[in-house]
């Protein structure tokens, strides 16, 4: 077992629990263990827990396809937060005042 095991997130946990859950509401829904009346209420909700469960995969990824550095919002994102790394302008007015006129060059 090795020492740096990394743990699984609630996402992926989910999005690996889902096929399992889809697998167990289609075992129901074609099995003939149960009656047809009581077999179709329990397939249905095993299903629905299924996509709930992959609900958290689907949002992250949809989210990462708006909000990812390759979308158009992301790059908005980024270039705003490149442009307001440098100083604020109200810090640089403090600056100004206290180095005068040997601030700029040329």
């Amino acid at each position: 077992m090795a020492q740096y095991e990394t743990e699984k997130s609630w996402i992926e946990t989910s999005a690996s629990f889902a096929p399992a859950m889809f697998g167990a509401a289609a075992g129901v829904f074609l099995g003939d263990l149960m009656h047809r009346d009581t077999r179709r209420p329990v397939a249905f909700t095993l299903a629905a827990l299924a996509v709930a469960a992959l609900a958290p995969t689907v949002v992250d990824t949809v989210a990462d396809k708006v909000n990812g550095p390759n979308s158009r919002r992301g790059s908005r994102r980024t270039l705003r937060n490149i442009r307001d790394a440098g100083i604020d302008a109200d810090d640089f007015a403090d600056l100004e005042d206290e180095v005068g006129e040997h601030m700029f060059v040329g």
